[in-house]
């Protein structure tokens, strides 16, 4: 197999784009630094796509590899046929290799195995040869021998008629087109084990469903459901056609012996070949599934992680909480802890309640506060029904915000946290990570293992290394698409830069400790550990503002200083132009003189062309800024007894699932906006219609206070404010 042409035909790209990138893999490079910065040698293939390449890179290096290891082991067996090495070299998938190995994998005892060593092999061979004119039970006969356990013709035949089983079920072609048919035909059932239990899987009780018609979060349910002993499920095919399927290959007549070989057949199917394809097609389903909700979940974190940032305001954070009070904590527009407190808020009333006011109104006119994130859980109700309160009281403008606290308990308990904020408790430090998520989420939800984020689907039944690998994936493509601050970005957010690993990024923060900030990007090579490849593959991420040089304040890579110094001077520009404007003019005037002539000019290709010149027209630019800001509230809290079905009200996207999407309308329980309710149109998923994170226009369809539960509709025009 040529993996790079075969790759080339699967993802629609030039084999040489798919080459080139192979090289710039294998090298080392980093997806982020490929993406950005050798355009010209991928053309211009995007984060995404790249890492598609290289998932489908390892697979079928990992498929190479075992089929190299299957041939040398059937070789060594002495097995080894021009007709099957040839089928395993063609083999596809891991899983059609694995069966053709199947019939000459070592195998623990087996009634064929037992068969076999018995020395009733020569009697499967000619019971399977089916001639009319033999009768197997003289035949069998010959082979009864009290020393090998062989007592009887019975004994003989079925002995026989296991071996015969036995080969059929390992048949690859035959678990092939099994495994097809049982695709396209079969039905899968769940029964509950307790019908008279309450659990979240009633609706799978008595459940069936064509299993080429499954969708990806019916399979994720009904296997949790499966784990956690609520349901029984599986599959069968209509009745009699399985076994037909082996009997129409395996019997030429309806011979004594013919007889015996369909009775082989009918068990090979039940005993050994359907309950193998079972778990093999219910295993694909799940990994089929899993691998759809691992692209949802990094589509949602994606959002997430680039939503705009609330820049320049002082935000007053707030963790509610019953018993222990609300922890407060006021961040700067820099990030930097200004004040914390505590007010009891939530519970009863009088002096606390009273006192707890006032230490909230106290705080948001002293330090100027004008945006207030509240967390999003316990006691989230109340004490966003005070704060409300209070904003109609305080001097000058101010709203707030209802903030995810996914994952904050989990950053605030961490060594990290810890190491930040050595001075403050566990729930301070949520208060001001619930803060800072307002003002940066990207900058501090980095802290934080994407998959406490909480913005998948059954993320906790994901194959864990694939899950982390795409998480992973996302986290590095945001922060090195948006950049750094290198003087100011913490050690989490360096440590996902392109070449930085954990260790490097320590070293910087203890250099910038110990001889101040930095002032060149090219100081970076006096950071230990930070060699000339790392610098190659960060360099490009890290801004400088104020620095010695402007370009250091930009995402031109230094290998095209001098490019940019060239495109500059052609355009009537210097170098100290950058400082303190933006020079919009630029893309005008290169527009006119026309790119191809500035490359040819500048040395560079087209694309680094365009990459400079939008960088030079808005320096230091932040491309989340040109993102619709986060939606603030400052009015009377409702409640959900307060919605009336056919009330219109904005809300945000707070998750996005393969059945529809969960909105906040600022009654503390999310609503969903089933598929079906998404658009006017057939949506074939919700991320073609809705992200994370997007503002929509909802009206309320139905609310259920019991089980605390929303439906709201999307079905009109003009009501999505996209990012």
């Amino acid at each position: 197999m040529n993996i790079n042409e075969k790759i080339a035909e699967e993802l629609k790209l030039r084999p040489e784009q798919v080459e080139r990138t192979v090289e710039l893999l294998d090298d080392g490079k980093t997806i982020p630094f490929i993406a950005r910065y050798r355009k010209e040698v991928t053309g211009s293939l995007d984060d995404q796509i790249l890492r598609e390449l290289d998932t489908r890179l390892q697979y079928l290096r990992k498929l190479e590899s075992r089929k190299e290891e299957i041939l040398t082991a059937i070789e060594s067996q002495g097995k080894l046929t021009g007709e099957l090495e040839e089928k395993i070299k063609n083999a596809e998938t891991l899983v059609e290799a694995e069966d053709l190995y199947l019939p000459y994998r070592p195998k623990r005892k087996t009634r064929a195995s037992a068969a076999i060593a018995k020395g009733l092999e020569p009697l499967a061979r000619i019971i399977m040869e089916q001639n009319i004119n033999i009768d197997p039970e003289k035949e069998a006969k010959t082979f009864i021998n009290g020393e090998l356990s062989v007592n009887s013709t019975d004994e003989a035949i079925q002995g026989a008629m296991d071996i015969l089983a036995e080969e059929m079920a390992n048949n690859a072609d035959l678990r092939k087109q099994m495994r097809r048919f049982t695709q396209l035909s079969g039905t899968i059932f769940s029964k509950a084990t307790d019908p008279e239990a309450e659990t979240p899987y009633q609706m799978y009780y008595d459940y069936s469903e064509p299993v080429e018609k499954l969708v990806g979060h019916r399979i994720l349910a009904l296997d949790r459901g499966e784990r956690e002993g609520a349901l029984k499920v599986s599959i069968s095919l209509p009745e009699g056609k399985g076994e037909a399927v082996i009997v129409r290959k395996y019997v030429k007549n309806d011979s004594l012996s013919g007889q015996l070989v369909k009775t082989a057949a009918e068990d090979a199917f039940a005993r050994l070949l359907f309950p193998a394809v079972e778990r093999e097609v219910r295993r694909e389903l799940t990994a089929v599934a899993a691998e759809a909700a691992i692209k949802v979940f990094a589509s949602n974190l994606r959002q997430l992680l680039m939503g705009a940032p609330l820049k320049n305001r002082t935000v007053l954070g707030v963790d509610p909480g019953y018993r222990t009070g609300c922890k407060l904590a006021v961040v700067d527009a820099t990030g930097k802890v200004l004040d914390t407190g505590v007010a009891y808020i939530t519970i009863g009333s009088g002096v606390k309640m009273e006192q707890g006011k006032e230490t909230i109104r106290r705080m948001i006119e002293k330090h100027n506060v004008t945006a207030i994130a509240i967390g999003n859980g316990t006691a989230s109700r109340e004490a966003e029904s005070v704060v409300a309160d209070i904003l109609k009281n305080v001097s000058h403008d101010a709203a707030y915000m209802v903030v995810s606290e996914a994952g904050a308990s989990v950053y605030s308990a961490s060594k990290l946290a810890a190491e930040e904020f050595p001075e403050y408790d566990v729930s301070l430090r949520s208060a001001v990570s619930i803060a800072r998520r307002l003002q940066d989420p990207l900058a501090e939800l980095v802290k934080i293992d994407p998959q406490a984020i909480g913005v998948g689907q059954y993320q906790h039944d994901m194959p864990k290394n694939e899950l982390k690998s795409a998480l992973d994936g996302v986290v590095e493509d945001c922060v090195n698409h948006v950049g750094v601050d290198l003087n100011t970005a913490s050690f989490s957010l360096l440590s996902h830069i392109a070449g930085i690993n954990q260790t490097i990024a320590k070293n910087i923060v203890t250099y910038r400790c110990e001889n101040g900030a930095f002032t060149d990007r090219n100081q970076l090579k006096k950071v230990p550990k930070l060699g000339p490849k790392a610098f190659e593959q960060c360099a490009g991420f890290l801004r400088v503002p104020g620095g010695k040089n402007p370009l250091d304040n930009t995402s031109v890579h230094p290998e095209s200083y001098d490019a940019a110094k060239k495109i500059l001077q052609e355009c009537g520009f210097a170098l100290s132009d950058l400082t303190g404007k933006a020079l919009s003019d630029i893309s005008v005037i290169t527009e006119r003189k026309g790119i191809s002539q500035i490359a040819e000019m500048a040395g560079v290709g087209v694309p680094t062309v365009n990459d400079i010149v939008k960088e030079l027209s808005k320096p230091g630019r932040d491309p989340r800024d040109e993102l619709p800001p986060p939606l603030m509230r400052s009015g009377d809290v409702m409640e959900m007894k307060d919605l009336k079905i056919g009330m219109e009200l904005m809300g945000t996207v707070r998750n996005v699932i393969d059945f529809g999407c969960f909105v906040d309308i600022g009654v503390h329980e999310d609503g969903l906006v089933h598929i079906s309710q998404l658009s006017n149109r057939r949506v074939k998923h919700p991320l073609d219609v809705v992200k994370v994170g997007d503002i929509v226009k909802v009206r309320v369809l139905d609310v259920d206070l019991k089980r605390k539960r929303i439906a709201l509709t999307m079905r009109s025009e003009g009501n999505v404010s996209k990012k």
